[in-house]
């Protein structure tokens, strides 16, 4: 028989946890959409929202923080001897591009030239260009990823590892405990036996064991010796080779960094690797430029959770705001913050070509569901979107007007935005842009654009999921 006596003391019990925790979100929280969005959820579901929030809602990584705040000297004297190590290569921007300056402000190395680039489409030809870099390694070898699974790929990751290992090369392997969960403990035991050194981005950290899934390392990185880098939208797996049956053709993109700039994904993959493991190994932080006379200035910025500023979201609006004449983004996951939201509608209403290509088949319901709820204002504005048919649109890159492009794994979405740890490469160059200009009309021509009627005649049920899931979309 039920006690309504006891079941009122209960729930008036959570409903009190649920507005002190409010108060918690009040203080804590980084956006009023999310704030308004905890607060609400706290005070009406507490029994849901309460063990949510401490699971997820806790908007800075604590000990991340600490070490990125300065209070870690030697990780911040070995960044100022990097920067010292880069100035000879420094560009110096013209006034035709003074919007890259700003965004340099939001990087740890500058804007550097003497690189070469190379952008790779797709996973065989990623991992093509990225094992044989990984075998020419002749001192040190950085691996990071979000997401590696034991498969063929892993595998051969793995076996490459070991082997310069064995060769005497020191190789450094970190993976994000969330985004590989499904690595065995006996595949990463077999790297440290073969003499690679592994740390996994946790969870936890320190005394506060309190779980921080909402907080993800989506970095995917390789660095060979301090001359030549990857980064971009593959992660470790068979499945971006397109052979999973339920997600088909898996369409990416990566890039090789060859030249200077390949210092600034090394000091990204330094700094996560002391939170991680708590130590600081020597690297080498010497510049070489690109074998045969290429001089393109890259800029490498990465973003996260423990930065002073919304490092991802101004990047991005400053990026935005610089379009002269065009900006095509691809982004997998579309749920942004308003100042995104703000900088494209208005891009758009200066007579810039916006186009943004999102996928038509997601991995996610929620997101593709909430995504529906801002292409509505962006067409109005006159921004065009475009829907990737075949397979599954993963690449997030962008090129603007004719002279910069970028490749990283940045989504345009609140989590990358706000949540995760990410890294974008940016390269202020004709001849990349171009290159960039080329891969994106290969993939519009299998897109599919959608304008306001289609939105005005999606079933009720689609259009009901699309206002739920955006109560969901500050941690989408």
């Amino acid at each position: 028989m039920i006690d309504f006596g006891e079941l009122s003391l209960w729930t008036l019990g959570a409903h009190l946890v649920g507005a002190a925790t409010s108060l918690v979100a009040l203080m804590q929280t980084r956006t009023s959409q999310g704030t308004v969005a905890w607060i609400v959820s706290l005070n009406t579901l507490p029994w849901v929202a309460v063990p949510a929030w401490w699971l997820l809602g806790r908007s800075r990584f604590q000990g991340y923080v600490t070490a990125r705040r300065g209070k870690d000297r030697a990780l911040q004297e070995v960044s100022d001897a990097a920067y010292q190590q880069v100035k000879p290569f420094r560009d110096q921007v013209d006034s035709d591009r003074g919007g890259i300056r700003a965004a340099e402000q939001l990087a740890r190395i500058p804007l550097l030239r003497g690189n070469a680039v190379e952008i790779l489409v797709d996973g065989e030809a990623t991992y093509e260009d990225l094992f044989r870099g990984m075998e020419e390694a002749r001192t040190t070898l950085l691996v990071e990823y979000y997401t590696v699974r034991d498969d063929e790929v892993g595998n051969r990751l793995q076996e490459i590892m070991l082997r310069k290992a064995k060769e005497g090369v020191a190789v450094r392997f970190l993976y994000d405990g969330a985004g590989s969960y499904t690595l065995p403990e006996a595949w990463l035991e077999r790297c440290r036996e073969g003499g690679v050194e592994v740390a996994g981005f946790q969870l936890t950290r320190g005394i506060r064991l309190r779980s921080q899934l909402n907080f993800r390392n989506h970095r995917k990185i390789v660095v060979v010796d301090g001359r030549v880098g990857w980064v971009g939208g593959l992660n470790i797996g068979e499945e971006y080779l397109g052979r999973d049956p339920d997600i088909g053709e898996w369409r990416d993109t990566h890039m090789r960094v060859t030249g200077p700039a390949a210092l600034g994904l090394q000091l990204t993959f330094l700094e996560d690797w002391h939170w991680a493991s708590g130590e600081l190994p020597e690297l080498d932080w010497t510049p070489h430029p690109a074998p045969g006379g290429e001089d393109l200035p890259v800029l490498v910025v990465p973003s996260g959770p423990a930065d002073g500023h919304e490092t991802a979201s101004l990047l991005m609006q400053h990026t935005i705001h610089s379009a002269d004449h065009r900006l095509w983004i691809s982004s997998p996951y579309f749920v942004p913050d308003e100042g995104v939201m703000g900088a494209l509608k208005l891009a758009a209403l200066r007579g810039v070509d916006v186009r943004l290509m999102v996928p038509c088949r997601p991995d996610s319901v929620f997101v593709h569901l909430a995504s529906f709820g801002y292409f509505g204002p962006l067409l109005d504005q006159g921004v065009r979107i475009f829907r990737y048919g075949p397979g599954l649109l993963h690449a997030k890159c962008l090129v603007l007007d004719d002279g910069a492009m970028a490749v990283g794994t940045l989504n345009l979405d609140n989590r990358s935005l706000r949540l995760n740890f990410e890294v974008t490469a940016l390269v202020a160059d004709s001849g990349a842009a171009a290159r960039m200009e080329e891969i994106f009309r290969t993939d519009l021509a299998r897109t599919t654009e959608l304008h306001r009627q289609m939105l005005e005649e999606r079933p009720l049920f689609h259009r009901l999921g699309t206002r739920a899931a955006l109560l969901l979309a500050p941690i989408l």
